[in-house]
């Protein structure tokens, strides 16, 4: 068990016996190749011939393991004070990206979806946007919704813009409540490219036109973008790395705590991130950083 004064990161921490007797348990479990075999591919790997081996190839796919651009709007939304990620469209393509986080960060996903079907296929999916938005704001009371779409939207042409303000003339959210969104087609881009289309949503839903006061530096800090990040740890260390150099900072969208609430029993639906009030300040930064890019 580690000590809560003194918690070792991973280096260390797996070099400990407890951690190397549980590898060597699962390493006979699943048959691995013995520490001899692994040593002479790795030996292999080392030399001239492997080398001019590997130059020869004609082609070469980095990273072909893509996932569709919601999935990225959903990560992005959850770095967000009190923030409810909401997708219009289908249910089962929500259903996958909370299973695809959840297997990833161990953790509950709060992600709703206004569950477009058959009819909504046809005649727009209007009606499913009044309903979807009436009921996130009174079951889970965010104080932000951020809106993204899948592929069964965007191929029918559905307008957010029309469809969150046709919403709020109706009564089923009020006028000031924010609703940033994004369109973010699955069969374009990658979860890249939704990350960046949400975050786009909400500095724009925020800044555009209110621009008013602003002043380029004013408030000393600097804006993080870090990308799609789905490992915390990078997050903790460029935090970590910007306070040892005295950096004020704004992280825009900053999942960390809610992505690694606490084991101690109790649900956290909502749990740190970027304040409204932070996003409505960025536009005063000295700059803004994105790092992380090539993920």
């Amino acid at each position: 068990m580690q000590n809560v004064e003194a918690i070792n990161p991973g280096y260390p921490l797996f070099n400990s016996d407890e951690y190397q007797q549980a590898f060597a348990r699962k390493h006979v479990f699943e048959e691995a190749p013995p520490k001899e075999k692994l040593e002479e591919v790795f030996q292999w790997t080392t030399t001239e011939a492997y080398k001019e081996l590997n130059f020869q190839r004609q082609a070469l796919t980095i990273n072909p393991a893509k996932a569709c651009q919601p999935l990225g709007a959903v990560l992005c939304a959850l770095g967000f004070y009190k923030t409810l990620p909401y997708v219009h469209g289908s249910q089962g393509c929500v259903a996958y990206f909370r299973t695809y986080f959840n297997r990833h960060f161990r953790e509950p996903i709060a992600t709703v979806s206004d569950s477009m079907t058959e009819d909504a296929a046809v005649f727009g999916g209007q009606k499913n946007m009044f309903e979807g938005l009436e009921n996130s704001l009174t079951l889970y009371q965010p104080e932000m919704i951020a809106v993204s779409t899948t592929c069964m939207a965007e191929v029918i042409g559905d307008d957010l813009n029309a469809f969150i303000n046709n919403a709020k003339k109706d009564g089923r959210v009020p006028m000031e409540f924010p609703t940033p969104f994004a369109h973010t087609p699955s069969f374009v881009g990658s979860h890249t490219t939704g990350w960046d289309n949400m975050l786009e949503g909400v500095l724009r839903y925020f800044t555009l036109n209110k621009m008013e006061g602003k002043t380029v530096g004013s408030n000393g800090k600097l804006n993080i973008v870090t990308g799609f990040e789905t490992y915390l740890g990078n997050l903790r260390v460029i935090k970590r790395m910007l306070k040892e150099m005295d950096v004020d900072y704004t992280f825009l969208s900053d999942p960390e705590e809610i992505l690694d609430t606490p084991t101690d029993g109790e649900f956290r639906m909502y749990a740190g991130g970027t304040r409204i009030e932070e996003v409505q300040d960025a536009p005063n930064a000295i700059d803004t950083c994105c790092c992380n890019r090539g993920i």
